[in-house]
């Protein structure tokens, strides 16, 4: 594998980062913009001063599970193209272009265009997201001690764009018009694209094709993998388990979570009604806020000679992550009718505690994850693999929906009960079997599996 190319340096890091940083922010915050509404505007009345499509609860949630599933499934036939056919980069550019146009027909009120922007968005985050995530380890040499740096900047990056997403996106979504809110995510969209076509300059020699003759990686192209790096693709599919289950429970955030901020939460804070899709930016608002405390933990940690693998750190996540859903459940409880068969709703800080728990289990996760899967990956299959990082991701996504339907049935208690110790008990059992997973990392820096002294 042929070294990074010398890069323009900001801050300590190559100035493509920021390209790279400034570009996902605004596709994270098409994204998410239309995320933190697009449940809310499902189940909105047809009757409605804003209308929407008056579907039930149920009904929105199976299409948002298989939406989002769709999203990060597409980054399996997104990264192939990259690595078969067009490289990183111009599947980066690809994808963006597909991302304006998919966000540009949502702001269109009509049933047909609805479900042809969400075609092209699915197309474009398959080319876009898997390919510029590895854009990012590309930027680095191996064995640079920055790249996991590299990756929490370029993570921070990304929550503030969700950040603002919720507030703007959702905001304007449900107070003035929710083809307005998918509009100005169409607008996000567009600004993102320039600042990655601008910036070209500083991404030379990173994301390009390496099957053409002139690469220098174009010999590793061809050989078959070794033993060794078939090994490491095991193992990176055993932690594709892990991130179906944290995702599943993850995601909660857009359906299930969304919908009783909307419907079973009180929002009043005196004179003024926090809307329901403004706590999709408390997550975001939280990692921007604590990214550098939970990176600052982990490097203590190792200072104390404690190193911990990368699969130690998410399975550490999930736990807490799980845990989180405890206060959920303690905010079901408070759910009750009154005499007059009024709901008596509960409090809203049950769900930023429970965002606050998944925030730091997310950092603890899912930053790590996509280093890891740079520093791993062999270099002819480097967008692949880290397009069925994605693709576990989109099944998560999948599941999360699976559950936020079975809620409608099950109960919401035992629902946010049952993650909560299942996610728990899961992580402690990753933990349990990291060490006989050791035979596989054939000395691996990131996979040394010492989970203590």
């Amino acid at each position: 594998m042929s070294e990074s190319p010398k890069q323009q340096e900001l801050w300590g890091h190559p100035i493509g980062l920021y390209i790279l940083f400034f570009t996902e922010l605004w596709e994270r915050f098409s994204y998410y913009g239309m995320r933190a509404i697009l449940v809310l505007f499902l189940v909105a009345s047809a009757s409605d001063a804003n209308p929407g499509f008056g579907w039930t609860n149920t009904e929105a949630l199976v299409l948002y599970g298989n939406y989002t599933m769709l999203v990060y499934l597409a980054s399996i036939p997104g990264g192939l193209i990259a690595d078969r056919m067009l490289g990183q980069k111009k599947a980066v550019m690809l994808g963006g272009l597909l991302l304006c146009i998919g966000h540009g027909i949502l702001a269109i009120n009509d049933p047909i265009a609805f479900y042809v922007g969400l075609g092209f968005i699915i197309a474009g985050v398959g080319c876009l997201k898997p390919n510029i995530s590895t854009m990012v380890g590309g930027l680095y040499k191996a064995g640079d001690e920055r790249r996991d740096k590299g990756f929490t900047i370029f993570y921070i990056g990304i929550n503030i764009g969700a950040f603002l997403s919720a507030l703007l996106v959702g905001g304007i979504g449900q107070k003035y018009g929710w083809h307005y809110g998918f509009g100005l995510a169409g607008i996000g969209m567009v600004i993102g694209q320039l600042v990655y076509m601008w910036g070209q300059k500083y991404l030379v020699g990173v994301g390009d094709f390496i099957g053409q003759a002139e690469s220098p990686d174009a010999d590793a192209y061809k050989r078959p993998l070794t033993s060794v790096e078939k090994d490491r693709m095991l193992v990176m599919f055993l932690s594709f388990l892990l991130i179906i289950v944290f995702w599943g429970a993850f995601e909660q955030a857009g359906g299930l979570l969304n919908l009783y901020a909307d419907q079973k939460t009180n929002l009043s804070l005196g004179f003024f009604d926090v809307p329901a899709s403004w706590f999709q930016s408390v997550n975001a608002f939280f990692i921007i806020t604590l990214g550098t405390s939970v990176a600052g933990f982990w490097y203590w940690w190792k200072m104390k000679g404690r190193e911990a693998s990368s699969i130690f750190k998410m399975a550490v996540g999930l736990i807490i992550m799980g845990l989180g859903f405890l206060f959920m459940s303690f905010a079901s409880q408070e759910v009750v009718m009154d005499g007059d068969n009024v709901m008596v709703k509960s409090s809203m800080m049950w769900l930023v505690l429970a965002y606050l728990f998944h925030t730091v289990g997310e950092l603890c996760a899912s930053p790590v994850a996509l280093s890891f899967i740079t520093k791993l990956a062999p270099i002819k299959w480097a967008s692949f693999m880290m397009g069925a990082y994605f693709a576990a991701t989109g099944l998560g996504n999948k599941v999360a929906g699976m559950l936020g339907v079975l809620s409608e049935t099950a109960g919401e208690f035992q629902i946010f009960t049952g993650i909560a110790v299942f996610c728990t008990l899961f992580g402690l059992l990753v933990i349990a079997i990291l060490k006989p997973l050791k035979r596989l990392t054939h000395g691996a820096e990131d996979l040394q599996m010492e989970v203590g002294h």
